[in-house]
């Protein structure tokens, strides 16, 4: 086991080996005896395709308050309000997951297995992806070499390029016939085992971190359309996973409100979007995320205002619901997906001229986000069809293509790269209430976990509003 990987595991024991007299173990300890020592690569497979959804989850939990899908019921929440706020399970749990991806390729590159190694290099990269654009700089090219406990940080850039180059080693191994051990069918969470799904996965995500650098000098919508025309053609081919424990962790979110633990409010960005209060159109998805009222209504709730005119029980707000089919027991979580990319291919297409593509791809969104949610034809239809919506190709602007895609990516990491690329430009977004920042949010200040055991390395902390390398212009 890896050195990276053995230290924040061992973080769990330091009480009981201090409580055997000593920390002096604390260093030498090579095993887990909760683990398997030798685990096959179709074990690894479940284990890392589970926690690449489970992972993406955990980052979607904070930053849907950034982009305002969620918000605190209680007034001056910290996640809602831009404090400073510790994160180390959701950083801890990320790294957990890269280190079992980092000894699954491992394995698969002594095994000659490159399918396993390539399936690896796509979730090695959408793990990083998940630090890199949540906090910044982050241990990586030193972090799973066995040689260190406090490794040293790369930059956010460099992550960058190193993921997008894992994404490129990814197509290249998948695209090899001759692997020595097959993808198993039935250990694979996400694509049950398909080469060709994978590859098409590969490229989404290349296509996303293609987008994610719009506003440097670098992006190239021909480089992202490419990768879009490569990627999903379908709702068919979505990476998502649905193999849970016991339930989905929404809809866990979902049953503590019913209990009293309350948690996973809509916030009133998102309802007013959806209700037809902001853009002057009901927009039937709202059916489908969420749950009328008492008052037989959507309502928001304001971020760090909390709720209002009820006592927290009384159900006069939208919740994240059981009866949607993103949020429900057994509703899979959602990691890219076909209309996700119909949106990036819009937005790069406007970018490059082509009106009538970015047209066409905007219109094939809203429809395959629909379908996935289960929007009755009809109301569909309806909603496509209304003038503020259908406006034309000469008509469509990136205002239209973000609010859109705003919905599409409801409860997703991505959604709050967006929102930085997009500077928080949508129709009626306004600060938290009491907001600790003067201006939007843009990273999250690195965990206690991580300075506590690495704090030699850990960058010194900038402002939650100082942009990420690619959100400056």
């Amino acid at each position: 086991m890896n050195s990276y990987h053995r230290y924040m595991r061992s973080l769990l024991a330091i009480l009981l080996i201090w409580g055997l007299g000593g920390c002096k173990d604390y260093f030498e300890l090579n095993q887990n005896p909760t683990l398997i020592d030798n685990p096959p690569l179709s074990a690894f497979l479940s284990t890392t395709t589970q926690k690449t959804a489970l992972n993406s989850q955990r980052i979607g939990n904070i930053t849907s308050y950034f982009v305002q899908y969620l918000a605190s019921p209680g007034a001056g929440g910290s996640t809602d309000t831009y404090q400073i706020t510790d994160y180390t399970s959701a950083w801890d749990a990320v790294y957990f997951g890269m280190a079992d991806l980092y000894d699954m390729k491992r394995k698969a590159q002594e095994q000659g297995a490159s399918e396993y190694v390539g399936v690896a290099d796509v979730l090695l990269s959408y793990h990083l992806t998940l630090i890199a654009d949540t906090f910044g700089s982050a241990p990586f090219s030193d972090a799973f070499t066995g040689t260190t406990l406090t490794p040293k940080y790369d930059t956010a850039e460099t992550l960058y390029t190193t993921a997008l180059n894992l994404l490129n080693e990814a197509i290249t191994e998948l695209a090899k016939t001759d692997s020595k051990v097959k993808l198993s069918a039935a250990n694979d969470l996400i694509h049950k085992g398909s080469t060709a799904a994978w590859t098409k996965t590969a490229y989404a995500l290349k296509a996303r971190m293609l987008n994610k650098i719009s506003k440097t000098s670098a992006y190239k919508p021909a480089d992202v359309l490419d990768a879009t025309s490569k990627s999903y053609t379908a709702n068919a081919d979505d990476a998502q996973m649905s193999s849970f424990l016991l339930r989905n962790p929404w809809a866990q979110v979902a049953r503590n409100n019913a209990l009293l633990t309350l948690d996973g409010w809509l916030s009133t960005q998102l309802v007013n979007q959806l209700n037809g209060t902001t853009y002057g159109v009901f927009d039937p998805r709202i059916e489908k995320i969420t749950d009328k009222t008492v008052n037989n209504d959507y309502k928001g709730t304001v971020n760090g205002q909390g709720n209002v005119g009820g006592n927290n029980t009384t159900k006069d707000e939208s919740y994240i619901s059981l009866n949607s089919p993103l949020t429900g027991d057994a509703s899979p979580l959602l990691i890219v997906t076909f209309a996700e990319m119909k949106f990036v291919e819009a937005e790069a297409a406007l970018a490059s001229g082509d009106k009538a593509r970015a047209y066409a791809a905007y219109l094939a969104g809203i429809r395959a986000n629909m379908d996935k949610l289960g929007v009755a034809a009809e109301a569909r239809d309806a909603y496509i069809a209304n003038p503020l919506v259908s406006v034309g190709a000469n008509a469509l602007t990136r205002d239209l293509i973000f609010k859109e895609k705003y919905v599409v990516t409801y409860l997703n990491p991505e959604a709050w790269n967006d929102a930085r690329r997009y500077d928080y430009q949508y129709k009626g977004f306004k600060l938290p209430v009491n907001s600790a920042l003067p201006t939007y949010i843009r990273r999250v200040a690195y965990p206690n976990g991580e300075t506590t055991k690495n704090g030699k390395n850990v960058p010194t902390e900038v402002a939650l509003s100082e942009p990420l390398w690619w959100d400056k212009r």
